[in-house]
């Protein structure tokens, strides 16, 4: 599947068009040179993440982006992301770093967004990527990555099976 089902996958991701349990995660990963920085953003079911973080779905105990979020919350997230995801570059691993989390949707199709963002002097050589989010939970998990490069674009389709990526340059 490559760019008009993967773009209808995320549309409905991104639009709360179809009801939770769609067992999906996108994630978007750009660098550009000029810039020198390489910016991840994910998008997870608000859901999903209460499943996997305390193991109740309709949990509010975090309260991720609301003024009484709890003290461990970014920490818990982050150990449970450390163990599912990770992005390397030219061999190295990206330390994952919060920029800014939010929250988007309504109901059951609430996503948490999170943004990273890492210095990165080039040249971009290789870029690994693993995400095997939520895989742990639902066999039939799929984890959507788009990869921009200085405006040169990939997709893929990562999920238990295939939970890891590598690109050349």
């Amino acid at each position: 599947m490559r760019w008009p089902g993967l773009v209808l996958l995320a549309f409905a991701l991104c639009t709360g068009v179809q009801a939770h349990p769609l067992r999906l995660s996108l994630s978007e990963i750009e660098y550009a040179s000029e810039q020198q920085l390489l910016t991840i953003s994910l998008r997870l079911f608000l859901m999903d993440v209460n499943e996997a973080l305390v193991f109740d779905p309709d949990s509010t105990e975090l309260a991720f982006c609301q003024p009484d979020e709890s003290p461990d919350a970014e920490r818990m997230l982050l150990d449970y992301l450390n163990a599912f995801f990770y992005v390397r570059v030219n061999g190295e691993p990206v330390a994952l770093t919060i920029k800014n989390k939010r929250l988007s949707g309504e109901g059951d199709n609430v996503a948490l967004g999170v943004l990273f963002e890492h210095r990165l002097a080039p040249p971009l050589k290789s870029l690994e990527i693993r995400n095997a989010v939520f895989t742990d939970l639902f066999f039939d998990q799929s984890n959507v990555v788009y990869v921009f490069v200085d405006g040169e674009s990939e997709s893929l389709m990562l999920n238990k099976k295939t939970p890891v990526h590598t690109l050349h340059f």
